[in-house]
């Protein structure tokens, strides 16, 4: 028998697939130069975590949904380093507004037709962990850091498939 697979696989992004948090350390609007690097208003550099595109290339290429929920306040430049990025075709859903992540959840349960524990969500915040416990989301937790790798994705998708062989 197989093992059991996420459905929808979210990510939150502060501290998960970039190390910062987009509304206070760095400056939007944020624009590519023809090196190819992301750079914010006041010209610093600005980068994800290393293994983060690769890491999403992979699972959209398996066929995962991929979505991401984050409760920022600088939605717009969020939004704008994920095109910049180049991650905008690898993301099926996005929740990016302030507020409890349930709420975002609910959200993508609604436009995704899944159940909660269809899901496997990444972040490093313990407080969204209770949060999705009470929900039935698989939350793994995120090394500020390190951010997102293969090795955590890999964990989490084990988690997942023995979770899932308990029920």
């Amino acid at each position: 028998m197989a093992a059991a697979k996420p459905k929808l696989i979210v990510f939150d992004l502060d501290y998960t697939l970039w190390p910062y948090w987009c509304d206070t350390h760095i400056d939007p609007p944020f624009s590519k130069n023809s090196k190819g690097e992301v750079r914010d208003a006041r010209g610093q550099l600005v980068k994800h975590y290393p293994e983060v595109p690769e890491v999403l290339e992979d699972l959209h290429a398996q066929g995962y949904l991929l979505g991401v929920a984050s409760r920022t306040g600088e939605v717009q430049g969020a939004n704008q380093l994920i095109r910049l990025f180049g991650w905008d075709k690898f993301f099926s859903y996005k929740e990016i507004y302030p507020g409890c992540k349930i709420n975002h959840f609910k959200k993508l349960r609604n436009n995704s037709g899944l159940n909660y524990d269809e899901m496997l969500f990444f972040d490093d915040e313990p407080r969204n962990g209770y949060d999705m416990k009470k929900i039935g989301v698989l939350m793994i937790r995120i090394d500020e850091h390190v951010g997102v790798n293969k090795a955590v994705v890999q964990k989490g998708l084990q988690e997942f498939a023995l979770r899932a062989a308990k029920n």
